[in-house]
Order: C-alpha cells, then structure tokens, then sequence
C-alpha cells in the first residue's frame, strides 16, 4: 500500500512541473479566451488522456525503450517539435483568416472551430519530457511489495487530477477574460501571441531545451 508520505511526496515533486507553462496551458488560453469557458474541457480531457497513454506505454516498458535509445528519442523529440510548429503556424494563420460576417446561415459542423482535444493529447504524447515523469520521478515512490503497474496508475491519476486542477483554474480566469476579447482585432491578436507560444516551444523541442 502506498504510504501517504509518498503520496505526498509525489505530489510536491510533479508540482512544479504541472504549473510551468507549456503547450497545454497555452492551448487551452488560446481555445478559452477566443471561444469561452467550455472550449476548456477538451484541453483538460486531451491532457489526462496523454499521462494515461505515457503510464500505459512504461507499464509496458516502451518508455524505457524510447528513453534509453538516443535515436528513437530524437525521433520522438523532433516529431513533437515538427507538431508544436505546426500547430503554432495554424494557431497564427487563424488570426489573418477575415472573421465570418454572415449571419443568415446558422454555423455548420464544418464551419466551427476544431475540438482541442486531440491536439491536447498530441502534444503530451510527443513530450518525451512528459514520458520520463513515470520512468524517473514515479519509481521513487513506490513500494516494492506493490504491484507496480497499479501504482504507476495511481500516481498518474494523481498527476492527471493535479494537472485538471491547475488547467481548470486557468479556465475559469480566462473565461472571466474573455469579454475583453470581444473585438475580431482582439482575438487575432491573442491568436498571435498563441501561435508564436506554440512555434518558441516547438523550436525548444527541437534544439533539445
């Protein structure tokens, strides 16, 4: 059984991780503060389902393959980097696209913007930063005697509720924000500064920072 110091003690170490910014925080400003409270959930959702993907993948021991091999972790790194671009110049280019002045014709499906949702989980997947908390923070907390892969699951619920948290009280601040963004100059604007976000930490990736 997991002894509450070490829950403790989990808690503390992935903390300051959680809290610094990156991909998924900016995602979800850029989704809240253009489109309202609601456009929150699927970064949230996106996010937890990456850390279960990444709990997944070192129960099985493939963390451990990609972390231990420099190649296979460049592939990865880079794929991330490449995505984080890729997303940053989207993210950009939606704030020169001309806003929608037509108000005769209700918005269709594919009229609306993206879910976030898989972008979320993109994003934390290809983080090998992300990958190496359950290989090099989380086996310091676990008890021998225990089977290992529910405790893996178990801090990662834990870093996962943790992380829902921090994401949700971002939500709830920018969505008391977002009136201020009620011009199309406006949320262009906020558009931009996302989309280089994204590209500064896609070019981090990149170079291995």
């Amino acid at each position: 059984m997991i002894s509450p110091a070490a829950i403790m003690g989990f808690a503390l170490a992935v903390l300051p991780l959680i809290v610094t910014p990156g991909a998924s925080l900016t995602l979800l400003a850029q989704r809240v503060a253009t489109g309202g409270l609601r456009k929150g959930l699927p970064v949230i959702l996106g996010t937890a389902t990456g850390l279960y993907l990444h709990a997944s993948l070192a129960i099985l021991g493939l963390s451990a393959l990609i972390i231990g091999s420099s190649r296979l972790f460049l592939v990865v790194r880079f794929l991330g980097a490449i995505y984080l671009i890729g997303l940053g110049v989207w993210t950009w280019r939606q704030a020169t696209r001309p806003p929608n002045v037509s108000t005769s014709m209700p918005a269709t499906p594919s009229d609306r913007a993206p879910s976030t949702y898989v972008p979320a989980v993109l994003a934390n997947v290809l983080n090998p930063k992300a990958a190496s908390i359950p290989l090099s923070i989380t086996p310091q907390f676990l008890d021998p005697d225990a089977s290992v892969g529910g405790q893996i699951l178990l801090f990662t619920t834990m870093h996962a509720l943790l992380s829902a948290c921090w994401l949700l009280l971002w939500t709830l601040i920018l969505g008391r924000g977002a009136g201020l963004l009620h011009s199309a100059r406006a949320k262009a604007m906020f558009n931009r500064a996302a989309g280089a976000m994204l590209l500064a930490l896609g070019l981090r990736a990149a170079v291995g920072e």
